[in-house]
């Protein structure tokens, strides 16, 4: 039997569209527009065909947001996309995503996450010699410290995540105003190119790939959705707002580093470090070490959101039966998964450790949008097979919003696996890997329902 919005063992709902919004703005801005404008300076060689690049990808974006709007108030429950996917595909598709959200999109996302910030942090500390066991111990601990508040309860880590999103929107947006009125910049450079790139589609494409990982993470309030208040209103208006607003802050950074140094500059090595290299020239050597910490913030906010979202998707799985029901045991008055919780700061944990993640970390992107555009495209399967069901939220200009969403990922994956097939071959041989798995649980659980069912 499919759970409804009214189901007595949904979890409770209190999460409101601001808070919903600050999960997604803070599971989408991360590194990546801190990072890869310089690997589109060095291949394009244009600021208007790299902020055009930005621009798509937040189309695309927003056309994913459009579209999982409907799934969203359609089905308002814990899970995302790994309940859509359940209802138009199957339970075998439906657990695939949700052991690809756990294998690759939350916990190896959240290792890494906490990872990099420890690299941060290391870089602010005036110490020398060997980091490497600091940096775990550190990793550990931001983990550790963001699950405690989750664990605690909605109202903990609701108030983390709102405050970190609050404090660091703020902060990007002093910088970018505190570099636009510094006056050391020049706007003529919006108008220079890089006569050594030599832009091509294929490029272009790959550059996009880079600006749609910056924007990944869009999808993140759905996983809510079984506890938000008024899903009819909440979802769409958080999905929206949150991808909406984040596509004109990554707008408005990619003009503040084109006024602080022209594309030619911008390609020049070390490539990553683009916001560092952009608050030095507008604002001083000092401004390097605001950044830092700025990305500090910025990480432990990801990774707060995705410890919030991650375990709403094993949470769905367990209440389908499709992994143990230990996981879809709550806390009570507190109303959070615990057990799911627990298990995915567990194998996060785990990966820090071994520091075996950092592939599946750079393969995973692949995989993920396969399942994006697959989750977009029940919106069709679902106005096929159910025609019936209540859709309080109907994506606009339907079909072609999901529609361009799917043919630009099938291009992209098209793109990816044809110029990196190793990783694609990898991504996928991760996705299998939960195949066997799923038999096995059927198999397991099958016995023991037969064994109960024995006089």
């Amino acid at each position: 039997m499919d759970r409804v919005e009214n189901d007595p063992s949904s979890l409770p709902r209190r999460i409101g569209w601001f808070t919903a919004a600050c999960v997604l703005v803070s599971n989408v801005v991360g590194s990546g527009i801190f990072t890869t404008t310089g690997l589109m300076a060095r291949d394009l060689g244009h600021p208007g065909l790299i902020l055009f690049i930005w621009l798509m990808g937040g189309l695309i974006a927003l056309a994913g947001a459009l579209s999982y709007s409907e799934l969203g108030t359609a089905l308002p429950v814990a899970g995302g996309e790994y309940v859509y996917l359940r209802r138009a595909y199957g339970p075998l598709i439906g657990f695939l995503s949700g052991w690809t959200s756990f294998a690759v999109g939350f916990s190896a996302a959240i290792a890494a996450g906490a990872m990099s910030f420890a690299a941060y942090v290391n870089q602010l500390l005036p110490l020398d010699g060997e980091r490497g066991l600091l940096s775990t111990v550190i990793a550990l601990i931001l983990l550790w410290s963001v699950t405690a508040f989750h664990v605690a309860g909605r109202g903990a880590g609701g108030f983390l995540q709102r405050a970190l999103t609050i404090l660091n929107m703020g902060a990007i947006i002093a910088l970018i105003a505190a570099g636009a009125m510094g006056g050391k910049g020049d706007w003529t450079h919006l108008s220079l190119s890089d006569a050594r790139a030599a832009p091509t589609i294929g490029l272009s494409i790959v550059s996009l790939i880079f600006a749609l990982y910056a924007y990944s993470g869009w999808n993140a309030a759905v996983y809510l959705a079984g506890e938000v208040t008024e899903p009819a209103r909440t979802i769409p208006r958080a999905l929206i707002s949150g991808t909406l607003f984040v596509t004109l802050l990554y707008l408005a950074l990619n003009a503040l580093y084109f006024y602080a140094l022209s594309v030619t500059d911008l390609a020049q090595p070390p490539l990553l470090p683009v916001a560092s290299k952009v608050a030095v020239a507008l604002l001083g050597s000092d401004a390097a070490r605001f950044v830092t910490m700025m990305l500090c913030l910025l990480i432990t906010a990801a990774i707060s959101a995705m410890v919030w979202a991650g375990p709403r998707v094993y949470y769905a799985m367990a209440k389908d039966g499709l992994i143990p029901s230990y996981f879809c045991r709550t806390s009570g008055t507190r109303g959070t998964p615990i057990h799911a919780t627990l298990l995915q700061s567990l194998w996060a944990s785990a990966l820090i450790l071994s520091g075996s993640f950092e592939q599946l970390v750079i393969y995973s992107g692949t995989v993920l949008t396969m399942f994006s555009a697959l989750a977009v495209g029940t919106v069709l399967i679902l106005r096929h097979k159910e025609p019936d069901l209540p859709r309080p939220y109907r994506t606009p200009l339907y079909p072609l919003v999901p529609g361009f969403f799917i043919v630009m990922s099938i291009v992209i994956i098209w793109n990816a696996v044809s110029e990196r097939p190793l990783e694609g071959g990898l991504g996928l041989a991760t996705v299998l890997a939960g195949t066997p798995l799923y038999f096995l649980w059927r198999w397991f659980r099958g016995r023991r329902q037969t064994k109960g069912s024995t006089p």
